[in-house]
């Protein structure tokens, strides 16, 4: 996992990710975009897993969750994309960027492709530390990061209830 720092950050003027459409970027990549909020029961303790949902509401035992509300699932992402998530030699990055009053705090959780990925899921969508596949929630395995990983500032604005921006992006290999 490694802070973004600003790096890949969502422009907020681009039509085409505000969208959420697929699109190919900078070095072939291709990117979908999800909006969702924080919520005052976000902890960020789990140590293997993220998630963002599209449900209104979070329990204190959600601890993976950092996101509710999600514009956007897996089952609206292009078949472009989630067919370049199927490629194990895939780099998939998740950059979230808040909006916390002093400013975006922005974070990068990279991990890979699998070809068991269906990213079908009409309700959340998780990353993992782990190669588990076995759902249509997972977006990318073997995870550099977790929940437990982000920033504490970072985490501490979400359960202000700050926005949060999910920008992923596929690397296909070469």
């Amino acid at each position: 996992m490694r802070d973004a720092d600003g790096d890949g950050a969502v422009d907020a003027g681009d039509d085409a990710t505000r969208a959420g459409d697929a699109r190919r970027g900078d070095a072939d990549r291709l990117v979908e975009v999800v909006r969702a909020a924080g919520h005052e029961h976000v902890t960020a303790e789990h140590p293997s897993t993220f998630e963002f949902t599209t449900d209104d509401w979070l329990t204190p035992a959600g601890d993976c969750i950092v996101g509710i509300e999600a514009d956007r699932t897996p089952r609206d992402f292009s078949s472009e994309f989630r067919e370049a998530c199927r490629d194990a030699d895939a780099t998939i990055e998740a950059t979230l960027s808040v909006d916390a009053a002093d400013g975006t705090l922005t974070e990068t959780i990279t991990g890979r492709g699998d070809p068991d990925l269906t990213l079908l899921d009409d309700r959340s969508m998780v990353g993992r530390t782990s190669d588990y596949t076995d759902d249509e929630r997972t977006i990318l395995v073997d995870a550099d990061g977790a929940a437990a990983d982000l920033d504490r500032d970072l985490v501490a604005a979400l359960a202000d209830g700050a926005p949060v921006t999910l920008r992923l992006a596929v690397d296909p290999p070469v």
